[in-house]
């Protein structure tokens, strides 16, 4: 009796691979060869000729200084984001690793602004940080926080639009760290959390000495996906602020999007977001090395 494919092992491994092979070369490699391509010639959408300029385009966005700031934004936001987001992670994870009384619903929240798509949640936040209508404003003002009739600006001011940035982005990310983290955290063997309450180690020592430590490398993971996620995310900014004040709140992602969709330079903006892949790659290669090292001590 000849063996069908379902009995091939190799076969069958090859064609459930397929499909998710087809995605990632038509939706990932394609792409992300066309823009190459794309980022050393002058390329517009008035004129699809492909003429060679070899570092024209890098060199101009370089001089742009636009570009530069969108560049230490990239950086000021990713490390602001990804510092809030893991000591609110830590916190959140101990919390719904303990026991109490409708703990599903609290983590149904919490995992809530993960499960709304980017765009949908920065619109909301768009009404939330609105400068006439905003409820935040409201619960300060009765706070007594902010005086009567007095609004805060927050997507009208450099400083408040960029705080206001990092605070949807922190929301956003803030479930996925904490579910990664809480996972690490219920690995832990309750012996080694036993023998270190029974020498009288009490909850702040426990926390320092026992649970981090061992949950480094999973919050490590955290941080690689925040990373991941904040550096290369445009819709925050481009539905929040879209680039205001004065794009001063612009970052890599939005000004490629802004340069090649928006103006119709599509080689400058190509060449804008190829400027991404080193700086996050040379990232994710620390964070791996930093995970390895932590697991093999």
């Amino acid at each position: 009796m000849r063996a069908g494919p379902a009995d091939r092992d190799g076969l069958l491994a090859r064609l459930m691979l397929l499909p998710a092979i087809v995605y990632i070369v038509a939706l990932v490699a394609v792409p992300f060869v066309v823009a190459i391509a794309y980022s050393f010639s002058d390329v517009t959408a008035g004129n699809p000729s492909y003429d060679w300029v070899g570092l024209d385009n890098y060199r101009a966005n370089w001089d742009d200084p636009v570009f530069r700031r969108s560049l230490w934004n990239t950086f000021f936001f990713t490390a602001a984001t990804i510092a809030l987001t893991v000591v609110l992670a830590n916190i959140v994870a101990l919390v719904l690793t303990t026991d109490f009384r409708g703990k599903w619903v609290v983590r149904l929240l919490v995992l809530l602004p993960w499960t709304t798509p980017a765009a949908l949640g920065a619109i909301a936040w768009v009404f939330m940080l609105d400068s006439l209508l905003s409820p935040i404003d409201w619960i300060l003002q009765q706070l007594g926080l902010l005086g009567d009739g007095r609004h805060m600006v927050w997507l009208g001011k450099s400083g408040l639009a960029k705080g206001s940035v990092i605070g949807v982005q922190v929301w956003r990310l803030v479930p996925l760290a904490a579910v990664i983290i809480m996972a690490g955290q219920t690995a832990i063997p309750d012996e080694i959390n036993d023998a270190a309450a029974v020498d009288g180690a009490g909850f702040w020592r426990r926390l320092w000495e026992v649970t981090l430590p061992l949950t480094r490398p999973v919050i490590a993971v955290a941080v690689l996906f925040g990373a991941i996620v904040t550096f290369t995310d445009m819709s925050v900014v481009r539905v929040l602020t879209n680039g205001a004040p004065v794009n001063q709140t612009q970052v890599l992602a939005s000004w490629a999007y802004v340069k090649g969709i928006d103006g119709g330079n599509l080689a400058q903006g190509a060449a804008v977001a190829v400027f991404l892949l080193p700086l996050l790659l040379a990232a994710t290669v620390a964070i791996l090395r930093a995970v390895r090292r932590w697991e093999v001590t």
